[in-house]
């Protein structure tokens, strides 16, 4: 759908980290794409993704309907067990209700004089815990005023609104940079809560002597694994005895997996307990990395020795890394990957068992067999979303897409 906001072309995929040279965002044809939506672009086969030929297919059954109008929406997701809502982020800060299939009149929760919602930055991330439905303990990713990252939990006052009043912080970390936020939030299967950081910004991960990816010794550039339950001596989270670097010396015991540029959306598939990660890259290739069940533990994906399988620093290694499983070239008019989630709505038989993910610039529903070394079965969808910016789903395994020029949509049988 083609939208016409001249203050989304300024935030256009910076929030997403895209790459380039100098980190400058996308082209100005890119941006014309986006904005337009490309409605009448063919979908040409071709070899467009790592080891696989990428084919045409309609994704027969499924259609998109739109579930409402946002501003900016980020993220679309429900707490454990609740079928009846879908709570939907905005960048700016607020967080909907989505109740029966209509948005209520008042935010769930306003973080609006806490964000800073420009470029890459705003509410990044929403979850669920698990024993929610007892505690009404949720979590919030956003950047603060100063530009940081804030991990922060809340209370529900009800089923509907959230009570601002509990804020508690749980982790902070400061930003050397606007760009490569992350900001994803999401319960593991083993009921911790994962956090998605980038590589703290700029163009390259020029922070410290080898960048922040590979350092250990940093949070930014990876994804972390914690308790967020207070702990104990005034501790504001816990930490996992079993996470990999636990003890090192010069290690953050919080690190779960690293060697990240920005990783813009991952998920658990919620039949194997799988990790997929959409990774933005920088100038040449957007990648998708997947690790089966625990095999996430201490990985190193690469960056910034690698962009995606190409050598991107000469002269820097990253022994055993893991290789993305997809890889989609620039040239081919990716730009900023968005990470998806592995189909396991029933009601969805051409897509069940495939994991679904796009593109800021293009604006095509993707969807591929994830399996290690590379994925199998990629195919370009007809279903199209202009400025794709989340993959999400509901309690009952649902599966939404969300634009950053406002609809969110739910994948649906026709």
């Amino acid at each position: 759908m083609p939208f016409l906001v001249p203050a989304l072309v300024l935030l256009a995929l910076a929030f997403a980290g895209c790459g380039g040279a100098n980190d400058d965002g996308p082209t100005a044809q890119e941006l014309q794409r986006a904005e337009a939506g490309a409605d009448a672009e063919p979908i040409p086969t071709r070899k467009g993704a790592r080891g696989s030929e990428t084919s045409t297919s309609a994704a027969r059954g499924v259609v998109l309907a739109r579930v409402g109008t946002f501003d900016r929406p980020l993220g679309v997701t429900a707490p454990p067990g609740d079928e009846e809502r879908i709570f939907v982020t905005e960048q700016g800060g607020r967080i909907w209700v989505v109740k029966r299939g209509r948005r209520l009149k008042s935010p769930f929760l306003d973080l609006t004089g806490k964000t800073d919602a420009g470029g890459e930055r705003g509410l990044l991330g929403l979850a669920f815990a698990p024993d929610y439905a007892k505690t009404g303990r949720f979590y919030v990713n956003y950047t603060d005023t100063n530009g940081d990252t804030r991990v922060v939990e809340y209370r529900r006052a009800s089923a509907d609104r959230a009570d601002p009043g509990t804020a508690r912080q749980v982790l902070f970390q400061d930003q050397p940079e606007p760009n490569h936020n992350g900001g994803h939030l999401a319960f593991g299967p083993d009921k911790l809560l994962y956090i998605g950081l980038g590589d703290g910004g700029g163009a390259g991960d020029r922070h410290g002597r080898r960048g922040n990816a590979q350092d250990l010794g940093s949070l930014l550039g990876k994804i972390l694994r914690i308790d967020p339950r207070e702990g104990p001596n005034g501790r504001r989270y816990r930490i996992p005895k079993d996470n990999p670097f636990v003890g090192r010396a010069g290690a953050r015991g919080e690190i779960y997996a690293y060697g990240l540029r920005n990783p813009w959306r991952f998920s658990f598939d919620r039949e194997t307990d799988d990790l997929s990660i959409g990774d933005v890259g920088q100038s040449e290739v957007e990648e998708v990395d997947f690790v089966r069940n625990g095999k996430g533990r201490g990985a190193n994906f690469g960056w910034r020795p690698f962009e995606g399988t190409r050598r991107y620093t000469s002269g820097e290694s990253a022994p055993g890394h893991v290789k993305p499983v997809l890889s989609h070239g620039h040239d081919a008019g990716w730009c900023s990957v968005t990470g998806g989630v592995v189909v396991r709505d029933r009601e969805l038989p051409a897509l069940y068992g495939r994991y679904v993910y796009g593109d800021f610039c293009k604006p095509v529903i993707y969807s591929a067999k994830l399996k290690a070394p590379r994925a199998r079965d990629v195919r370009a969808s007809r279903l199209r979303v202009t400025s794709l910016s989340s993959f999400g789903e509901d309690a009952r395994g649902r599966v939404y897409a969300a634009s950053l020029a406002g609809p969110v949509y739910r994948l649906k049988p026709r």
